[in-house]
């Protein structure tokens, strides 16, 4: 389901691959994302860009990755839909992850912290 590219500061860049992360498809998505980390990447950008819609699961799965990812990397969130920044102002996520407009600069601000 995720698809996975890896920046050149070895950043690995996350796209769900889906356009609704929902309870549906979140399990799949925070199993994925977990396994990449446990085979060692340990600073994510994830590239929400696609996604349009994201209900409480999705949410869900994202915090799950942020705890797994924990001290041993960094996490950020980029490209959220007018839809889905409000569902992470809503739910107040906005203020546990650091969003960033595109890949670019979340890339570029992680890129800075390694």
């Amino acid at each position: 389901m995720i698809q996975t590219t890896t920046h050149d500061a070895g950043i690995t860049i996350v796209r769900p691959g889906v356009e609704r992360l929902t309870a549906a498809n979140a399990k799949t998505f925070k199993d994925d994302v977990s396994q990449l980390i446990k085979s060692g990447a340990s600073h994510l950008v994830i590239d929400l860009g696609g996604v349009s819609f994201v209900d409480s699961s999705g949410l869900g799965a994202l915090v799950g990755i942020y705890k797994l990812i924990g001290l041993r990397g960094d996490l950020a969130v980029s490209g959220l839909q007018a839809d889905v920044a409000q569902m992470f102002r809503i739910c107040r996520m906005d203020g546990v992850f650091r969003i960033f407009a595109s890949v670019e600069q979340a890339c570029e601000n992680l890129a800075g912290a390694l």
